[in-house]
């Protein structure tokens, strides 16, 4: 059985040994986190493709910057995003990281909560005509 990290990898469209996307991996952490607040670090690498280390680190980030907070619950971890956190970028003056992750959410309503993205019908008002976006 591979490794998550080449399962995701293979999945990545791109050159071979440049796979890259357009969301973060600090994002992908916080948005396993959003779906379930109680989630193991060692599934949120798994799922994202990365270590177990570089999602405690990425974890560490985003609660040193005042993102999330760790809540010890028994033996586990519990966490709770800062929704009304402004992203840190000049270019997103004024969005959230709750629009960020509920604009990532809306897959998970549209029924594919699998993993898969899900497919969103967009329909141009001045031509009439239609195209299929993923979210």
């Amino acid at each position: 059985m591979r490794p998550p990290h080449e399962l995701v990898a293979s999945h990545v469209a791109g050159a071979p040994g440049r796979a890259w996307t357009f969301l973060s991996n600090h994002l992908h952490v916080l948005a396993c986190i959003d779906h379930d607040p109680a989630i193991r670090l060692r599934d949120v690498a798994a799922l994202v493709g990365i270590t177990e280390r570089a999602a405690q680190s990425m974890v560490a980030d985003l609660a040193q910057e005042g993102y999330l907070t760790r809540v010890r619950v028994g033996r586990r971890n519990r966490y709770e995003i800062h929704r009304s956190a402004p992203l840190r970028h000049p270019l997103e003056r004024g969005i959230t990281v709750g629009n960020l992750l509920d604009a990532l959410r809306r897959r998970y309503a549209n029924g594919s909560a699998n993993g898969s993205l899900a497919l969103v019908m967009v329909t141009d008002a001045a031509s009439g005509s239609s195209v299929t976006n993923a979210l």
